[in-house]
C-alpha cells in the first residue's frame, strides 16, 4: 500500500482544496491529511475561521481522505513520515524548495502540485470582507 501525506490548514474548504486532495490521492492508495491545530496556527500568526475539530470533520467527509491527523509543530514532519509509513509527501507548488519539506526527501518522495488558479482561502476571505454590494459586483461582471 502506497501512503501519501499532505499538510495544511484547510480553512474555508473550497474546490482548490478538493482538487489538491484528489490529485494527492491519485499518487497512492491511502491519503493522510495533517491539519494545522488552532495552537499551531496561532504560533504562525494565522487565525482560521473554523476551529481544528470542524476542519478535521470536514476533511473526514471528503472521499479522497483516509485519515486526518493534527499538525502541531513544524518539526513533526519526519516523525509523521516514519510513524505513518509514508511513501510520498505532497504539497502545493508554493512550498517548492522549502527546507521544511525538502528535508523529507531522505525518507520519502516529495511532490509539489500546482495550486488551482483563481481560488484561495486568502482570496475568499478578502472578497467576503468587501461587503455585499461589492460581492454582487464580482458576480455580475
Amino acid at each position: 500500500m502506497k501512503r501519501v501525506l499532505t499538510y495544511g490548514t484547510y480553512d474555508l474548504l473550497h474546490y482548490g482544496h478538493i482538487r489538491l486532495l484528489k490529485r494527492a490521492k491519485e499518487l497512492g492508495d491511502y491519503l493522510i491529511v495533517a491539519v494545522s491545530s488552532d495552537e499551531f496556527n496561532a504560533g504562525k500568526g494565522k487565525k482560521a475561521y473554523h476551529n481544528y475539530e470542524t476542519r478535521k470533520e470536514m476533511l473526514e467527509a471528503v472521499r479522497y481522505v483516509d485519515l486526518v491527523i493534527p499538525e502541531s509543530t513544524w518539526d513533526q514532519k519526519i516523525q509523521d513520515v516514519k510513524d505513518y509509513h509514508v511513501d510520498v509527501v505532497v504539497m502545493g507548488g508554493d512550498w517548492e524548495g522549502d527546507p521544511r519539506f525538502e528535508c523529507l526527501r531522505d525518507y520519502c518522495d516529495v511532490v509539489y502540485l500546482d495550486r488551482t488558479p483563481g481560488v484561495s482561502t486568502s482570496q475568499i476571505k478578502e472578497e467576503l470582507n468587501l461587503g455585499n454590494d461589492d460581492i454582487d459586483d464580482l458576480f455580475t461582471h
